[in-house]
C-alpha cells in the first residue's frame, strides 16, 4: 500500500487558537480525552443556554500522528468521558465505528473514522461518508490526510507526536466551536 502520510493537512482557514499539551503517559492522554469530552458537553450546554433549544451542529476533529502516537487512546478516553460504557473498537478495518451516548438533552452521535487503509482520496468520496459529517454528530477522524482535502475545514486538529516516553499534543482550532472546546481543555 502506498504511504501517503506525507499528505499534510492544510485547512484553508486561519487558526483561531493553538495550544500545546505535554502528555507524560497514557494516563495523561486519557485524562485529556476526558477533559475534551467535558468541553464538548460544555459547548452543547452553552448553545442551549444561549439559543434555547439550539441544535448542536457537531464537530469534526482530525487526529494526526504516526502509528502508536495515541490517536485511538485519545478517542477511547473521549468516548468514555461522554458516557460510553461499551467496547471501543479501532475502525482500522471497518473504516467507521458509530456510537450513540445518552445525554440529559438527548442522544449524541459520534463516529470514529480510521482512514489509514485508503490509498487515494477518492476512496473517501466513494465510501459515502459525507452524510455523517452533515448530521450534527461528533466525527473523530484518524489519518484524515488520506482523504486529501475532501473532508473540508475541521473544527479541531489534534496532532500527536512521540516525545520521549510521553506525547506532545498540538491542538489547533479552526472554528468558533472548536475554539470554545479547546479553551475548556
Amino acid at each position: 500500500m502506498p504511504d501517503n502520510s506525507d499528505l499534510s493537512i492544510q485547512p484553508p482557514a486561519a487558526v483561531l487558537l493553538e495550544r500545546h499539551f505535554a502528555l507524560a503517559n497514557e494516563a495523561a492522554t486519557s485524562a485529556f480525552g476526558v477533559r475534551f469530552a467535558e468541553a464538548i458537553e460544555g459547548v452543547r450546554k452553552a448553545l442551549r443556554a444561549q439559543n434555547g433549544n439550539a441544535a448542536f451542529h457537531g464537530l469534526q476533529v482530525q487526529l494526526t500522528g504516526d502509528l502508536g502516537a495515541g490517536k485511538t487512546t485519545l478517542v477511547r478516553a473521549t468516548l468514555r468521558g461522554l458516557g460510553h460504557t461499551g467496547r471501543v473498537r479501532s475502525p482500522t478495518y471497518t473504516l467507521v465505528e458509530p456510537y450513540a451516548v445518552e445525554r440529559p438533552d438527548g442522544e449524541l452521535e459520534l463516529y470514529h473514522f480510521d482512514l489509514y487503509r485508503f490509498t487515494d482520496p477518492a476512496e473517501w468520496a466513494d465510501a459515502g461518508f459525507r452524510e455523517y459529517f452533515d448530521s450534527g454528530a461528533v466525527c473523530l477522524v484518524e489519518w484524515p490526510q488520506r482523504a486529501g482535502g475532501l473532508l473540508g475545514v475541521p473544527d479541531l486538529v489534534f496532532s500527536l507526536d512521540v516525545d520521549g516516553d510521553g506525547r506532545l499534543l498540538i491542538a489547533r482550532a479552526y472554528s468558533e466551536s472548536g475554539k470554545t472546546c479547546l479553551e475548556r481543555c
